[in-house]
């Protein structure tokens, strides 16, 4: 048959067409293959043929000013398992459950996903597991098994906190992947967390690495260090005291803040309870986020009496009153048809000196009513209240003051002594620092330097001062009156012999389901020493104590004496004595070994003084060494850790505290790992359980104490 023309161009247009159509669809799927989904398909085919590991860097440090570690991450391991290599994922997962404490059809499952070229089975193993989990593949493989193939292990890292319940709710933790999850932490995180490198190996078809397959290394950058004002010996004092406090006053909480007064570092931070952090509740959400809030900065509080501190430095600096000048005390005044008590008995005659020391709330309503709302409030702002100081802890509050356009006659009034004014402690403390350091008020902060990983400085902290609220001569009055209170008023308990002392002590009021308690308090006590050159400030609050009385004066202000008198000791300023008083120079003893009670006689025949770090009977450090040459009244570090009976139980041998103070013999009961039940106040006479008796871990025993003499 003969094709004429116009069949043959039918027949060439419809072929023509038919490869238009597939020349467009085979575009189309080009288009769709190597534009739209080319870097997907990139992806999976490079999963496919290459491993890749991720190289985490290591997190940086975080220390104390001195270089004590308080954070830092260790070693850890993570077992995997690429399911293409295993090649009996049931006995896999059945040899692996009970070493890794897993349940067995999770890892039957996660060895079975042959999707997949790899799969972490669990992170943070310890090193004595890792290293069972090799010496356990190693068999198989002697053995001709492979029942572990596709078993693999790769470098982790853990964060470790060597201090345990130090620093708490500061140092915040980390997430299991290594990044910040609360406090400094996560703060500092882009500081610390550093950058992830990989390794990138090309494997067959089984996931084996090819032998002469390509490899592609980036480096990590591991983070950099983190260096705080804190001092370690100076937090130990705190923990310490903040552990008997609590104790002793079977308080609800108690919250514990150390500053060097000159330049606004913080020293010291304590919110009780804690935890370790090395172990935290994970499991209750509820109880950690409580936990982990960090008191000192976030919650505010009426301060009571220690807020006089500010109204005395505004007064005498705005000259409405001289420390001399005469008040009368009749029990109350009368603001605007209200009533205001004193907090005791009518103090009659009495100088302003005497009032502070007697904490007289008429007289300090006086004194709020003379500056006025407008000055008194100028003087609240340079003081640096109603607003946060900028410390560089994540997380405060600013405190809250009444607008000044509506606060009153009588508001001002209260506010003279402490009521309708509310302060976070940290606020408290820095205001009453800028008091007593001539008058500066200064940023707190706590970071003291962030370093790279190579050594590089990347920040330096500087003092800065933020305003000048009163000046060096109102600031030397106020220290002067300040000692006068602790040597004659209600901070009595805080004085220490052969150093010159000052502070104030407060008792707030607690609002229970919105109305004032009668019956509960918050005691505080906000000291400093020495006076004349005041080198470290500190303020104790305890949280609605059972204790009777609740006043601060006997929750709080005792053990801001011990923080006060160790941290003196420990930065090298020893009590001035009379003529009458030498101390000698002595060797200390070597005490490792021995049981508390050994210890404790050896140094104290020596005329040196002691602190228990730990639980148990036997001390297993000291500090300073053995053979140190130390002045009489010196404070040695005793490490201490419990002991096992014959029977192979846990038991705690009573110690004798007959002839210690409150404080000491609650100290020596918490290191035996027994409670003490107080009764009465003074020096121990008599314990409920005889000294040598064993009894269980945490059990309490009743001491009696009796006023000496």
């Amino acid at each position: 048959m003969v094709l004429t023309g116009p069949v043959i161009r039918r027949r060439i247009a419809i072929c023509m067409a038919v490869f238009l159509v597939l020349f467009t669809l085979i575009s189309v799927q080009l288009f769709r293959l190597q534009i739209l989904q080319g870097e997907q398909l990139q992806q999976r085919a490079q999963a496919q043929w290459t491993s890749e590991s991720v190289i985490a860097p290591r997190r940086g440090s975080i220390l104390d000013r001195n270089g004590n570690v308080l954070a830092i991450s260790a070693t850890a391991y993570i077992a995997s398992v690429s399911p293409r290599q295993v090649t009996d994922p049931s006995a896999f997962a059945q040899i692996l459950a009970p070493i890794l404490d897993m349940d067995e059809q999770t890892i039957l499952k996660r060895a079975s996903d042959r999707s997949k070229g790899g799969v972490i089975l669990k992170r943070q193993l310890d090193k004595s597991l890792a290293q069972e989990l090799r010496i356990l593949y190693a068999n198989h493989r002697a053995q001709g098994s492979d029942a572990l193939n596709g078993l693999y292990l790769e470098e982790d890292s853990k964060r470790y906190y060597p201090m345990g319940a130090y620093l708490t709710q500061l140092l915040g933790l980390t997430t299991v992947d290594g990044v910040g999850q609360s406090g400094l932490e996560q703060s500092l995180n882009n500081y610390l967390s550093g950058k992830s490198g990989h390794l990138l190996d090309e494997i067959d078809g089984k996931g084996r690495e090819l032998f002469y397959g390509a490899r592609e290394y980036v480096p990590s950058v591991d983070g950099g260090d983190v260096t705080l004002t804190i001092d370690y010996a100076i937090q130990s004092f705190v923990e310490q005291a903040a552990r008997e406090a609590i104790s002793v006053n079977r308080a609800k909480a108690v919250r514990i803040l150390v500053m060097d007064p000159k330049t606004g570092a913080i020293l010291a931070m304590c919110n009780k309870p804690d935890f370790d952090l090395n172990d935290p509740p994970r499991n209750d959400v509820d109880q950690l986020n409580e936990l982990m809030r960090n008191r000192l900065l976030t919650d505010a509080y009426e301060p009571g009496s220690t807020f006089k501190i500010l109204t005395t430095a505004a007064a005498i600096e705005s000259k409405v009153v001289s420390p001399n000048e005469g008040f009368y005390c009749s029990g109350s005044v009368m603001v605007d048809g209200g009533k205001i008590r004193c907090w005791g008995n009518p103090h009659g005659s009495e100088t302003f000196t005497k009032a502070l020391c007697n904490s007289c709330n008429p007289v300090f309503v006086e004194l709020g009513i003379r500056l006025g709302v407008n000055r008194f409030y100028d003087y609240l702002e340079a003081f640096g209240l109603g607003k946060p100081t900028g410390v560089d802890i994540p997380g405060e509050a600013s405190g809250i003051l009444i607008p000044e356009s509506a606060c009153k006659r009588v508001d001002i009034a209260r506010i003279g002594f402490g009521q309708s004014v509310a302060v976070t402690p940290i606020q408290l403390l820095n205001a009453a620092c800028s008091v007593i350091n001539g008058g500066n008020l200064m940023k707190p902060y706590i970071v003291q330097q962030i370093t790279a990983a190579d050594g590089e400085l990347i920040e330096q902290a500087q003092p800065e001062v933020v305003s000048n609220p009163i000046s060096q001569q109102t600031s030397d009055t106020v220290r002067s009156m300040l000692q006068t209170v602790v040597e004659q008023g209600g901070g009595r308990n805080a004085y220490i012999q052969g150093y010159n002392v000052g502070g104030k002590t407060g008792t707030a009021q607690v609002y229970i389901d919105g109305v004032v308690s009668t019956t509960t308090h918050i005691g505080s006590f906000l000291g400093f020493a020495p006076v004349e050159d005041p080198q470290v400030a500190v303020l104790v609050i305890v949280d609605e104590a059972a204790k009777r009385p609740d006043f601060g004066s006997v929750t709080a202000a005792p053990f801001a004496k011990d923080i006060l008198e160790q941290t003196l000791q420990y930065l090298g300023y020893m009590p001035k004595l009379d003529s009458k008083q030498t101390l000698e120079m002595v060797n200390v003893p070597d005490v490792s070994g021995l049981t508390i009670s050994e210890a404790a006689e050896a140094l104290k025949q020596l005329d040196l003084q002691y602190l228990i770090s730990g639980v148990g009977d036997k001390v297993i450090e000291q500090m300073p060494a053995a053979g140190a040459h130390m002045q009489q009244q010196s404070l040695v570090m005793l490490y201490v850790e419990g002991e096992i009976d014959s029977q192979g139980e846990d038991r705690a041998t009573v110690p004798d505290v007959k002839g210690l103070t409150i404080m000491e013999a609650n100290r020596m009961m918490r290191a035996y790992g027994l409670e003490m039940k107080v009764i009465g106040s003074g020096i121990a006479v008599r314990q409920s359980v005889a000294a040598g008796d064993m009894l269980a871990p945490t059990s309490t025993v009743e001491v009696t104490f009796e006023p000496p003499g």
